[in-house]
Formats: structure tokens, C-alpha cells, sequence
């Protein structure tokens, strides 16, 4: 290969050409309905004369029989918007753009929300249903301008100011924005939901070279990393955005690198089901711009990428091409296959494209017409969407806005008046459902093995398990050995780095070397705990299981049409508290599913009423996950949030939700939890507030031991910096109902040998750092625990008084332990049980 400069960008050539024979062959297995492979899509890419006519055919016919299922046969589509350049100031340098100023070009670093407010009503006054917000990526990193705009108004960031922005759109006019402020990390996904039915950003291209070599149109440009934005890509899948995102072709790409573009937005869209839009666009070479001596790329190959696209993508994608960058060749994108043409605006002109004005709507009419289509308008969140809001897809706070707009079919009712309404929590919803399920579950048992939407909540099992990354280093005998010795002179020390072998070989031990290092764990226990094992008394009170985070392990979530779906009121958790203080508890441990209908205030209200009810009763409540969406929802960070429970009466949290803090492992096991960094930020922050917490590890399901290591190394790490820590609990995986393992992709929990191990290594591996060392009697059973509590062991938890999570995931092992039982669970061990509070102080 030969690498040559065009109009200053490196590009490799000249290309292989694909022969005659392998298009035919590709054209073939995708005529006949057959998956095509990476090879065969760029081959087709170079398809020319009948073979191209062949291909547009082939594009057509798949996008005409998605329409079909859709129920909108020859029906394409467009979004009536209006574009606002809420600040044209970026940290990023691409070459192409001339959308992007320096401040003393512009008149302000931002828009100010009145000038937003005016071009919305603007918009809604021409029958505009979207708001397309559109901007640089934190300009306030790289322009001091923008930085003291931001402060003298408030706002935290770029991303702040977007979100009052949003919010003010929705209520003073009615319009729907669509977000496009680039890359957004999880958390910054999690707070823009609430104010967006969608959002988008282009992954233009996965060539690393066009950003990383000195020439390539993105050099320079932080944000335009593939590997960030196939980042922003996936989290945006885990958070439940539906999500519009393309490539630009013609910038310097091979055919390789842009089927390899598209690749990778088929394998999002199959694993998170939220790519609700994929546009393909031209590159056009524009003045003052270092790319204006490119050539623009070929409407030929435009449409021969639009078509590849539809093929791969399938025919429940929507494709889309901008109509003012095609030179009016309306008739070729819709015989290859798209069927949308992206939002079009009669007020405001393409901000990103100026040169070039979008075609009026009554010629996008006239001219689908002429191809055979009926043009219809739709929101700016897709009709698929629209109908599947209530799974999690749109925050309820926005439902009031989308219903105004939307017709039966899910696209835009064209005589939906506009008008501004508040932006708001949904009615109150709770003590409703099968609230008896902590009962039940342990007489008449959950009402199937699964919830109604298994097939699809989860994502394409397939890209799941392609996911799963195995460790196959092996132990040596003498690896062992050395384990052993250290683990019994220096155990802390095998969390170093340079003892990383010796641990993994610790984790794989058996037989006599097994015996020896749970003995070793339980001399550390009797040195740090001394013989009492200790419990709490408490009550479990899970609020709610609706939820549609999608867990994959997850056998509690429920939706709320489910037969088992339950969500309970203030007043009966304020119930259910005193009753068990009534029984002797001096804890509640409350956590429930991320209930998109639970109103941000619920979360503090809880808490305040199990206070004022029980004024002693010790609230441990609120796993990471649940605190991240609760501030969130509310617009806060999450300190201020953590304050704000605080203040209400929070005394601790539990370190649930950390399953192993290993994000390969992580995404995998959950669809849209948050990952392993979150988690650290947000026990660490609870810790720096004086809000303590347990810490937990749930292992034996797609996991192996190098990444146990990895997640104590973690925790070992945060407590180090805060030494927020109570505990360690172990949590077997509970595989019966388990959707991951009902899938066939995970293994069915932990084996005997493997929970030995784990609870004998968290008690040497965390010498010195956290001292109690939990066993779960709801996982382990009483035989299990037994044996736990003489391999390191120190604590049983707590009564619990109810326990439905583990229950419904298939444990058989009861939901509720007395006093009386718990002492002879530890006299079964041979050592005397002694009741403790939720912070190991002696009751």
C-alpha cells in the first residue's frame, strides 16, 4: 500500500478492487437475505453499472419490508425543526468545519436563553415540532470567554447551560429538542435524558489515523477519537437514549474503514436497540477551511454507502440522508434505500452546511411522491420510540410533550397544537402492584421465570456474548506455594502488582492447598474479629421492582404491565419500618429497581418518613446506582444529592451495584448500569460526606478470577483514600432465573470450591484495610455459610425479615432468619453469635 496526500489528508491507496465474481457473490447472499460479512459490504461498495443498480435494488427491498413491519408501507419521512447554534465556540480543530468561530468572531460566547427562546417560538409559530440544539464540545476547556460566560451566569459547563436551555424550550413553546452537544460521558447521558426525548452524535468515522496522524482531518480534535465516540455510542445504549448518530464519507476513509464505520453502529444497534436513526452524509470541501482543496465525495458513492448501510443495518434501521447535500438527486437516496430525510427547517438555515439551503418541504413532498413515497412528518424521537416510551425510553417528565404532538402511529400529529407546557414529575403511581411479593414469594413464588420483554430489553444476546473475555493463564504448583507463604506472613500484600501471579493462583487453589488458605483467612479472622460472629437485625424493604435499566443478571426488575410489578407508597414503607422496630430491628436496608416514575422527591421522603415514624431506626439505604439516577433526574451533582439525603436522615449506604468493578465484565453482565468509575465516585463522595457504606462483590457468572483481583484492588483502593468501608459481603450468583444464564451465556453461579475461595481471599486480601467479612445466608444456604464462617468469616448479615431480589432470582435458601436462628447457624459453626448495629458497633 501506498500512502498519498489529498487536499492535505493522508489517505491510503490505491485500494484493492474488488472483482467482478466477489460482487456478484455479495449481491447474491444479499438478495437471498443472508447476513454479509465486512469483505462482501466493501465489495459492494465498489459496485458499478448494473451491479449498482443491482445493489440499489437489493437496499430497497429490505428498506421496503421494514416499512411493512413498521406499518407505514411507503411512508418516508422528515422532522419539521429548528436549528439552534446555541454557542459555535469548540475545543475541537476539525478541518472540514466551518460551523466552529473564535470568540472574537462572534458576538457572544453563547446564545443567551432569551435569543434561544426566540428562535423556538420562531420555529413553533411555523408548525416546528423539534428544537435541534447544536454546538461545540466544551468550549469552556479550551476559550477563557467561555468559561466567564458560564460562571457570570451560573452554570457548571457547556452541558449545564444546555440542559436549563432544554428545559426552558419544553416549557415556554412546546418544542421537543434533540441534543447534539458531542461527547458525553454515562453520567452526563443520565442528566440530559429528562430533558430530551433524543439525542444523537455523528461517529463519522472509526479510522484512528484521520485523527491521530498530523494530516487527517481530525488531528487535533480530542473528541473526534473513534474509540470516545464509540464510547458515547454505548453509553448512550445503556442509559436508554434513543439516538441518532452517522458517518461522513469522502473525508479521506478507505472502503474498508468505512464498512468498519458502519460495522460498529450495527453492533451498538443490535446490542442496546437505541440507534433509532443512522445518516450517511457527503463530505462537501468548503472555503477557509484547511479541507477545502478535497474533492467532495461522489453522489455515486454516496448512494452505494447509503445502500451498503440499509443492507447491513437491516430493515427496522432508519436511514437517512440530508436532502440539501445531494444536489437534488432525490430519486437515486430513495432507490437506495433511505427512509428519512432528516429534519428541514423553514425558519432557521443549516447552521453546519450554510452554503447550502434545505430544499422547501412541498419539493420533498413532490418529489417522494415521485419516487412512489408518501412523505410524512415525524418527532424527533422515532414513531418505534414513541410507542415504547413507558419501557424506559423517554422520562416521564417528557411524556405530557411527546403524547401533545404524537399521533396513534407514533409520528407527528400535523395538527397538534404547540404550546408549552411544565416540565414535571408524572402523578403519583405508588402502593400499587403486587405489593405482598416479599410475602408471597416464598409461598405462591413469582408468576413466571421471566419478564414479558426478555426477548428484546437485553439487547442481541449474540453481541453480548461476543463480549466476554476469558483469562486462560495457569497456575503452577509453585505459584501456589509462594501464594500461601505470602498470604500467612504479608496478605495484603498479594494486591501488588509485582504479586499478581501468586494471587490468580490462590484464587484457582483446591484440595489440601484450598484447606490451607481458608485456614490462613480464618487465623486473620480470629486475629482482627476475635470468636464472635456477629448479625444485625433488620428488615429489607425493596420500594419497587419496576425497573428498565436491563439488567442482565437481573431476576427482581419487572415492568410495570408485569403480573409480579409492584411499587409502594410512602406510607406503607413508613408501615413496614415501625413494624420492624416493633420486632426488634435497628435497621432498615431499603434499595428498589430505577423506576423511571418515581418522582425525584420520593427518594428523601422515604427516608424522612421511616424517621419520623422511627426516630432510632437506622436508614441504610440507596445503592450507587440508584443515588447517580436520583441526582440525575434532580439536575444535581451527586454530592449535593447525597447531602440532601443526608440531611433527611440517610445514615449509610449499601456498596450494592458493584458486581465486579471491571467495565469488560460490567457490560456484559448489565445493559445500562453505571460503570465501575461512577461507582467509585459515588462511594467515595458518600464516605468524604461521613456517609459509610458496605462494600460487595457478586462473582461466579461471566467473570474470572484476574478480574476478582482487579475489583479488590479497587476497593482496597478506595478505602485507602477514605476508609468509608464497614464490610465486604461476597454475593454468590444466583443463576435460576437469571436472564444472562436463561440466555446460555452465563455459567450457573459460582461452584462450591469457588465461593470457599472468594470468602478465604476477601479476608486476606483486605487485611488490614476492612475488617468484617459478610456471608449471605440467602445465597450459601446454612451449610454454606457454615463452612464460610470457618474460612474467614466474621458476620451473617442480618435477619432481613424479607428478602425478594435473591428470591426471585431463584434462591432457595428463605427470605428470613430469626434471632434464634442465627445463633444456631454460628453455634453450628462452633462460636457464639452477638448482635451489632449497621456500623459494627455491639448492641
Amino acid at each position: 500500500m501506498v500512502v498519498v496526500n489529498i487536499g492535505n489528508v493522508n489517505k491510503i491507496g490505491p485500494e484493492p478492487v474488488p472483482t467482478d465474481a466477489s460482487i456478484r457473490r455479495a449481491l447474491r447472499r444479499a438478495a437471498d437475505g443472508k447476513a454479509i460479512d465486512a469483505d462482501e459490504a466493501a465489495a459492494l461498495l465498489a459496485a458499478e453499472g448494473e451491479r449498482f443498480d443491482e445493489l440499489l435494488r437489493i437496499a430497497g427491498h429490505v428498506r421496503d419490508a421494514g416499512l411493512r413491519e413498521a406499518g407505514r408501507p411507503g411512508v418516508v419521512t422528515y422532522s419539521k425543526k429548528v436549528f439552534i447554534p446555541l454557542t459555535r465556540l469548540c475545543r475541537d480543530r476539525c478541518h472540514y468545519c466551518t460551523f466552529v468561530s473564535v470568540p472574537h468572531r462572534l458576538p457572544a460566547a453563547f446564545l443567551e436563553r432569551d435569543e434561544v427562546l426566540a428562535i423556538a417560538r420562531e420555529g413553533a409559530a411555523q408548525g416546528c415540532k423539534e428544537a435541534l440544539f447544536t454546538l461545540g464540545d466544551r468550549p469552556e476547556d479550551r476559550w477563557p470567554a467561555a468559561r466567564q460566560w458560564l460562571d457570570e451566569r451560573g452554570y457548571d459547563s457547556t452541558l449545564d447551560y444546555v440542559r436549563a436551555c432544554a428545559i426552558a424550550v419544553l416549557e415556554e413553546t412546546g418544542l421537543l429538542p434533540h441534543l447534539n452537544p458531542g461527547v458525553m460521558s454515562w453520567a452526563e447521558l443520565q442528566r440530559l435524558k429528562p430533558v430530551a426525548p433524543s439525542m444523537g452524535m455523528m461517529l463519522e468515522t472509526t479510522a484512528t489515523r484521520l485523527w491521530s496522524e498530523k494530516s487527517g482531518p481530525h488531528f487535533g480534535s480530542p473528541d473526534k477519537e473513534p474509540a470516545v465516540r464509540l464510547r458515547v455510542l454505548d453509553d448512550a445504549g445503556r442509559v436508554g437514549v434513543p439516538f441518532t448518530t452517522g458517518i461522513l464519507i469522502g473525508i479521506g476513509e478507505t472502503r474498508a474503514e468505512r464498512v468498519d464505520a458502519i460495522f460498529a453502529m450495527r453492533r451498538a444497534a443490535r446490542e442496546f436497540g437505541h440507534i433509532q436513526e443512522v445518516i450517511i452524509q457527503n463530505f462537501r470541501a468548503k472555503p477557509d477551511t484547511a479541507m477545502r482543496g478535497m474533492p467532495d465525495a461522489e453522489l455515486r458513492e454516496l448512494a452505494a454507502t447509503v445502500a451498503v448501510t440499509r443492507i447491513a443495518m437491516g430493515p427496522r434501521a432508519r436511514v437517512q440522508a440530508p436532502p440539501n447535500l445531494i444536489d437534488a438527486e432525490f430519486e437515486l437516496l430513495l432507490r437506495a434505500g433511505i427512509d428519512d430525510w432528516g429534519g428541514v427547517s423553514p425558519v432557521t438555515p443549516d447552521h453546519v452546511n450554510p452554503e447550502r439551503p434545505w430544499p422547501q418541504i412541498d419539493l420533498l413532498r413532490e418529489k417522494s411522491a415521485e419516487a412512489g413515497f408518501v412523505l410524512r412528518e415525524r418527532l424527533t424521537i422515532y414513531p418505534e420510540y414513541v410507542k415504547r416510551a413507558s419501557e424506559g425510553w423517554l422520562d416521564p417528565r417528557l411524556a405530557a410533550h411527546v403524547t401533545a404532538l404524537a399521533g396513534d402511529d407514533g409520528l407527528a400529529d400535523e395538527r397538534a397544537e404547540l404550546r408549552g407546557m411544565p416540565w414535571q414529575e408524572p402523578d403519583d403511581v405508588y402502593g400499587q402492584g403486587r405489593t405482598d411479593l416479599f410475602a408471597t414469594i416464598d409461598t405462591t413464588g413469582r408468576t413466571g421465570d421471566r419478564r414479558s420483554d426478555f426477548d428484546d430489553v437485553y439487547g442481541d444476546w449474540t453481541e453480548v456474548a461476543a463480549h466476554i473475555s476469558t483469562d486462560t493463564a495457569h497456575s503452577t504448583p509453585a505459584d501456589v506455594v509462594a501464594g500461601l507463604k505470602l498470604a500467612a506472613e504479608r496478605p495484603a500484600d498479594l494486591l501488588l502488582p509485582e504479586h499478581e501471579d501468586k494471587a490468580v493462583a490462590l484464587f484457582q487453589a483446591d484440595g489440601r492447598a484450598l484447606d490451607e488458605l481458608a485456614r490462613i483467612a480464618d487465623d486473620l479472622r480470629k486475629e482482627v474479629n476475635g470468636e464472635d460472629i456477629t448479625y444485625v437485625v433488620n428488615r429489607n424493604i425493596n420500594f419497587t421492582n419496576v425497573c428498565y435499566v436491563g439488567c442482565r443478571f437481573c431476576a427482581f426488575a419487572q415492568r410495570e404491565s408485569d403480573a409480579d410489578a409492584y411499587r409502594l407508597s410512602v406510607e406503607q414503607v413508613a408501615d413496614r419500618a415501625e413494624q420492624a422496630w416493633r420486632d426488634g430491628a435497628s435497621e432498615v436496608c431499603m434499595q428498589g429497581g430505577i423506576d423511571p416514575k418515581m418522582p425525584v422527591t420520593s427518594y428523601a421522603d422515604l427516608v424522612r418518613a421511616i424517621k419520623q415514624r422511627v426516630p432510632g431506626m437506622h436508614v441504610h439505604a440507596y445503592s450507587p446506582m440508584e443515588i447517580v439516577t436520583g441526582a440525575a433526574k434532580a439536575g444535581v451533582p451527586v454530592r449535593e444529592w447525597l447531602a440532601e439525603l443526608k440531611e433527611a436522615g440517610l445514615d449509610t449506604i449499601p456498596g450494592t451495584a458493584a458486581e465486579i468493578l471491571d467495565d469488560d465484565v460490567r457490560w456484559v453482565l448489565t445493559k445500562g448500569k453505571l460503570p465501575a468509575n461512577a461507582w467509585v465516585d459515588v462511594v467515595s463522595t458518600a464516605h468524604e460526606l461521613g456517609i459509610r457504606s458496605s462494600s460487595t462483590m457478586m462473582y461466579g457468572h461471566v467473570d474470572h478470577p484476574r478480574q476478582w483481583l482487579g475489583h479488590f484492588r479497587v476497593l482496597a483502593g478506595v478505602q485507602d483514600r477514605t476508609g468509608g468501608f464497614t464490610e465486604f459481603v461476597a454475593l454468590p450468583f444466583i443463576h435460576t432465573n437469571a436472564p444472562i444464564y436463561l440466555a446460555g451465556i452465563a455459567r450457573p453461579g459460582p461452584t462450591w470450591r469457588e465461593n470457599r475461595v472468594v470468602h478465604a481471599m476477601a479476608r486476606i486480601l483486605l487485611h488490614g484495610r476492612i475488617d468484617n467479612i459478610q456471608c449471605s445466608w440467602v445465597k450459601l444456604g446454612d451449610e454454606g455459610t457454615r463452612v464460610m464462617l470457618n474460612g474467614g468469616c466474621n458476620d451473617l448479615g442480618g435477619t432481613l425479615m424479607e428478602e425478594t431480589i435473591s428470591r426471585m432470582a431463584g434462591s432457595e435458601h428463605g427470605s428470613a432468619r430469626t434471632v434464634a436462628e442465627l445463633k444456631e447457624l454460628a453455634a453450628a459453626a462452633g462460636r457464639p453469635a452477638v448482635e451489632r448495629t449497621t456500623v459494627y458497633g455491639r448492641r
